[in-house]
């Protein structure tokens, strides 16, 4: 198949900002590959990058406007939305209408949506799906820096000395990032890297020392980290006189925390903490990178500031390898920032709450109106559009009544209100099916703009697709909405270019050095140079090159120019609740993104982790008589969600974590979310979705099962269910609270079979087996197995049946549930960049291959994003346990 030429693009998934190629082939087909020339990757993609091309088909796509389920024209879809929205203002003021927006927009995008309600409809109720991910990085760095500044770059990651990870498990979700710095380690070998997490993720195996630190301890660590600095002289006294201002009196404070309060805040022992202090402030080239971990916490910005605190106390900022760094959750969170995204601030890093500020923007717009104060933040939101405050709201890119803390609640809100339009790219999402008026956006590869990392770093997302059927830019739709209120002329752009340029013009407006975020450089830039557009940092002022690192010169962005010193508040230790004894964690698998409506297209990707799960320690587990691979519930007083157990002793005890990203489209009871509380940072607004009180209780299921299917089904009858793609069609665990009378009745509803089709069944009265396989001529259209306990088959031998044809006199494999003779099992998927299962692993180390680099040598396994080698390792350790016994 003859391709095109790659197109050089970005990857729509983490902060790192990785440089794509994707090469789209005549049939739709599309080759992804990393950009060799890109400085966040140099050509490294991770697993979701890698598998980019399996997601970019029209199955389940939005691709028409729609009102009240009806397809509509867009002329009809936006008339509507504009009076709708015109009418509402009217009657009951600007800030009864609200946008929710999100991380996953362009640059561009984003600039459209918050100067349409911020210059125009005059209200700040726009606020972003970043706030639930980066806003208290944001605040943290306002306070202590005078602006939201990133300081450092990725390269600080390669020539430090120590890296702190606190709250980050970079090796699953930011593996790019984790590979440059095992690449880095290996050069040179005395590299240290701490990570500060409470639970033993597979980044931990790259740690010199792993601190097990309580939830929420982080603030009391840093401060503890602060007093010792002083204590054994490490202070840069210059530094601090000429460049800081408080910070005596955030010593003094700290100097009244005494030793044994730190260790009862965090959990960790006086030994431990005074190794890690120790090695802190005898080296001097340290990063210390932070994430969702710290920022996801009703103390999150007083987390930033004490660990920014450190750095500025020892002068360890604003050079190479040292520095304070936020790694953001989402591909454009730092675009958004730019731009004014979040319902307190304005565009170009300016403020709603600085007069200033604000008649700067609105002379720029030339609008009729500024929103005068900040708006209502996400969680604040959504309890508005709960209690009629908020009328009519457009959800852009996101989906909160799946990722939103008390995501019931969100739901609830939604159904309530008189309007709610969504742009999306998905037809069917736990958000879009509250839609008055659905319209179709244009998905990744289908939209040209550009997008910032986590180190600044802009760059182009470039189209190599077409738009399918109806489906329009984020942009292009709200500006043809702003036209329609009557606001034509400020949103008369023609192309993302225009609205760049724009975008550039105002970071320059009047800035004279005062602000950080400054790109004049392209305040004028033409449709052909933002075609060709290369990856660079800012600032770019006119006339000027990038800065790789801010603060060098030890000037800051307050009135003196000087950086803060922030007094935080160590809040008491977390009371024990009798009802709810467990902390519920939440986060991110390796292989999965947000809500699936991307990486739950791509087989491969779900081969990893197909189900929600609850990771356990095994003493928790035996306390609630639970064993691995049982269905457990986990509540709080007023949600529930049903889950696999998975113990591991990566978990401390007394806490559990399970991920956020399976919704009720792919899980009967797993939208996780629905358990977190809206308990918010009172000073970002970010919500605490790391520390939930919760119980546990194993779900007593008379009957398990497991089934393959050729067609996704449209509805299972169970208790339990968890769909996942896979090769050849999709695969669904379950789990049954009673039988079924008649199981072949369900078998043949789940199969979709039609009087053409051929069941087959095998029941074995004694174990209460029960196996269903379906044909059609030679193909598989489904299969069933069912037991009283976690049905033992083979998933991906299972899946593999799928594609291949099965002649009348072989079908008994199928009923038989295993492979033939001389069939070969290759076990749960550990590589998902090369499909490779944890029995083949194991089958090379007992051959010889008894490390990560021969295992990659001889399967391949590991050597793309790496994200997997922690797990190769420990298939590794257990073989040769084995083979000592």
């Amino acid at each position: 198949m003859t391709m095109s030429q790659p197109t050089k693009t970005t990857c729509p998934y983490c902060g790192v900002g990785c440089g794509v190629l994707a090469e789209a082939s005549a049939d739709g087909n599309v080759a992804v590959r990393g950009d060799p020339d890109h400085p966040a990757n140099f050509g490294r993609l991770c697993s979701k990058g890698s598998a980019l091309g399996e997601t970019v088909d029209l199955d389940d796509r939005l691709l028409y406007p729609e009102i009240e389920g009806q397809r509509v024209s867009w002329e009809t879809a936006l008339d509507l939305v504009a009076s709708r929205f015109t009418e509402t203002i009217a009657e009951h003021g600007p800030d009864s209408v609200a946008f929710y927006v999100s991380g996953q927009l362009l640059t561009e995008d984003y600039y459209v949506a918050n100067k349409l309600m911020k210059g125009f409809i005059g209200s700040a109720n726009i606020d972003t799906n970043s706030r639930l991910c980066m806003a208290s990085s944001v605040a943290g760095h306002k306070r202590a820096f005078g602006t939201d500044t990133v300081p450092g770059c990725y390269e600080d990651l390669e020539c430090a000395d120590l890296i702190v990870l606190v709250g980050s498990n970079l090796a699953w979700c930011h593996p790019v990032l984790y590979q440059r710095i095992v690449a880095a380690k290996e050069k040179r070998p005395d590299m240290k890297i701490v990570l500060i997490d409470p639970r033993r993720t597979m980044t931990a195996d790259l740690a010199e020392m792993h601190a097990p630190i309580k939830p929420d301890g982080d603030v009391a660590l840093f401060v503890g980290l602060l007093k010792h600095l002083a204590d054994v002289g490490a202070i840069d006294d210059a530094f601090v006189s000429e460049h800081t201002s408080g910070f005596e009196d955030t010593l003094n404070a700290a100097q009244s925390v005494d030793v044994l309060s730190i260790v009862e805040r965090t959990g960790l022992s006086s030994a431990q903490l005074k190794d890690f202090f120790d090695l802190f402030a005898r080296t001097e080239k340290t990063v210390t990178v932070f994430s969702q971990g710290v920022n996801q916490s009703y103390c999150g910005t007083d987390k930033v500031n004490a660990i920014i605190n450190c750095h500025l106390a020892t002068g360890r900022i604003g050079k190479a390898g040292t520095g304070p760094f936020s790694i953001t959750g989402q591909p454009n969170a730092m675009g958004g920032r730019e731009v004014g995204g979040l319902a307190n601030t304005l565009a170009a890093h300016m403020e709603l709450d600085k007069p200033g500020d604000r008649d700067r923007v609105q002379r720029f717009w030339q609008s009729p109106v500024i929103a005068a104060k900040p708006g209502l933040k996400a969680v604040d939101m959504f309890r508005a559009v709960a209690d009629g405050r908020i009328k009519a709201i457009w959800i852009i890119a996101t989906n909160p009544a799946a990722s939103m803390p008390d995501a019931g609640d969100v739901e609830a809100a939604l159904r309530k209100c008189p309007l709610v339009v969504v742009s999306d790219v998905i037809a069917k999402t736990d958000t879009v099916r509250h839609a008055h008026v659905k319209l179709p956006a244009a998905a990744w590869g289908e939209k040209n703009g550009t997008v910032t990392n986590s180190e600044r770093r802009i760059s182009r997302q470039r189209r190599f697709l077409p738009l399918p059927a109806e489906a329009q830019p984020d942009w292009w739709i709200m500006c043809e909405v702003a036209k329609r209120m009557g606001f034509g002329t400020a949103f008369a752009f023609q192309s993302p270019s225009d609205i760049f340029a724009e975008h550039a013009s105002l970071s320059a407006f009047e800035n004279e050095g005062n602000r950080d975020f400054d790109i004049g450089a392209f305040g004028e830039i033409s449709q052909n140079d933002f075609d060709a557009l290369e990856p660079f940092q800012w600032p770019r002022p006119a006339g000027e090159s990038s800065r790789v690192r801010f603060f060098a010169n030890g000037n800051f962005f307050t009135p003196d120019r000087k950086a803060r010193f922030v007094k935080t508040k160590i809040e008491d230790a977390r009371r024990e609740h009798s009802a709810f004894p467990l902390i519920l964690n939440t986060g991110r698998v390796r292989d999965h993104w947000h809500t699936l409506t991307r990486t739950g297209k791509s087989q491969r990707l779900s081969q990893h982790y197909g189900e929600p799960f609850a990771e356990i320690h095994p003493d928790d587990a035996r306390h609630y008589g639970i064993a691995d691979a049982d269905l457990v519930r986990v509540s709080t007083g007023s949600a529930a969600v049903l889950v696999r157990a998975l113990i591991s002793t990566r978990q401390q005890p007394g806490s559990i974590f399970i991920p956020m990203h399976w919704t009720d489209q792919f899980a009967s009871k797993g939208r996780v979310d629905m358990l977190v509380p809206s308990i918010v940072d009172l000073i970002s607004g970010q919500p605490a979705s790391k520390n939930a009180a919760v119980r546990i209780e194993r779900f007593v299921a008379e009957t398990y099962g497991f089934a393959v299917l050729a067609h996704k089904p449209e509805h299972i009858d169970a208790e339990y269910w968890a769909l996942a793609k896979c090769s050849g069609g999709w695969r669904v665990e379950l789990g049954f609270a009673s039988a079924r009378e008649d199981w072949a009745a369900f078998a043949n509803a789940l199969f979709g079979a039609s009087p053409a089709a051929e069941t087959i069944a095998f029941h074995d009265r004694y174990s209460a087996r029960y196996r269903f396989a379906c044909y059609r001529d030679d193909m598989l259209l489904g299969a069933l197995f069912l037991a009283s306990e976690p049905v033992a088959v083979s998933r991906d031998w299972a899946v593999a049946q799928l594609t291949e044809a099965h002649p009348r006199a072989a079908r008994f494999k199928m009923i038989a549930g295993r492979p033939g003779i001389g069939g070969a099992d290759k076990g749960a998927t550990v590589c998902a960049c090369f499909g490779v299962g944890v029995n083949e692993i194991a089958a090379a180390a007992r051959r010889g291959c008894r490390t990560v680099r021969a295992i990659g040598e001889s399967l391949q396994a590991g050597t793309n994003c790496g994200s997997c080698r922690a797990e190769i390792k420990t298939v590794i350790e257990m073989q040769n346990l084995q083979a000592a016994e």
